[in-house]
């Protein structure tokens, strides 16, 4: 199980249509704890949680992401991710990003710092002791902090069945471009209750992972927090779901519609 791909999965579903300066829609101490099932079985957990932190003279959001398979699946391929990002208070860029992974044996250990005044990044590779300097986009995001930077900046009034939206996010030394499509609103059945939910559908390369381009769908709650309640995804083999399972120091009320 990849959780790069979850990662980017969560991002790609909050897509901004109007990205304008407002008040951050997260805090200290939010967490997101989400269930990752293949078909019935629980192949493992990840989790979201920030804090408060400074970091080269700067206030900033810390948002560490973490993934693992559990039971069975941790038998059969361990894995366990670990994804970081310092998003500075106020301009929302991220000043560093980490990305530190086990798959099965296979492992990454990178850290990239962002000087988004002269545009480039320093790129750390701890696994192989090697540093290099590459220049990225202006406003560049990571793969975590578009996540958070995208949450804020939602238009959820505005937003109109069928409209794409694309947008470019840097890690490992290049730009990669995500798109997707708003399908409309749901409400879903959870073990919180009935929750309104924005629909997407974002769009994945098919091939070796997903059956085709739009394998992929994703319900971000229609509130104020724009959280990712439930993913699916039809894989080559099989299919995926990613469903959130707890979470506790939202900013904004949790919109539940009482039957």
């Amino acid at each position: 199980m990849n959780f790069k791909l979850l990662f980017l999965i969560m991002f790609a579903a909050i897509f901004s249509l109007d990205i304008t300066a407002q008040e951050s829609t997260y805090q200290d101490g939010e967490s997101l704890k989400f269930r990752v099932h293949y078909g019935f079985v629980t192949a493992g957990y990840a989790t979201l949680d920030i804090e408060e932190k400074m970091i080269r003279g700067r206030e900033v959001y810390h948002v560490k992401g973490f993934g693992a398979t559990t039971g069975m699946s941790k038998f059969f391929f361990k894995v366990e991710d670990t994804y970081q990002s310092y998003i500075e208070k106020g301009t929302n860029r991220p000043l560093r990003f980490i990305r530190k992974i086990d798959e099965g044996g296979y492992k990454k250990d990178l850290q990239i710092d962002f000087n988004h005044d002269k545009r480039e990044a320093k790129i750390t590779n701890y696994k192989h002791n090697k540093t290099v300097i590459r220049e990225f986009p202006k406003d560049a995001q990571d793969m975590v902090s578009a996540f958070y930077y995208l949450r804020n900046n939602l238009d959820t009034k505005t937003i109109k069945v069928g409209h794409e939206e694309s947008l470019d996010m840097y890690f490992d030394k290049s730009v990669h471009k995500f798109k997707m499509k708003f399908l409309g609103r749901e409400t879903l059945k959870t073990i919180f209750g009935n929750v309104p939910c924005l629909k997407f559908r974002p769009y994945v390369e098919a091939g070796r992972i997903f059956k085709e381009k739009e394998s992929l769908t994703v319900w971000v709650s229609d509130d104020e927090n724009k959280i990712p309640i439930l993913i699916k995804a039809e894989l080559s083999v099989g299919s995926l779901k990613v469903s959130l399972n707890e979470f506790r120091g939202l900013k904004h009320s949790f919109k539940v519609i009482v039957d």
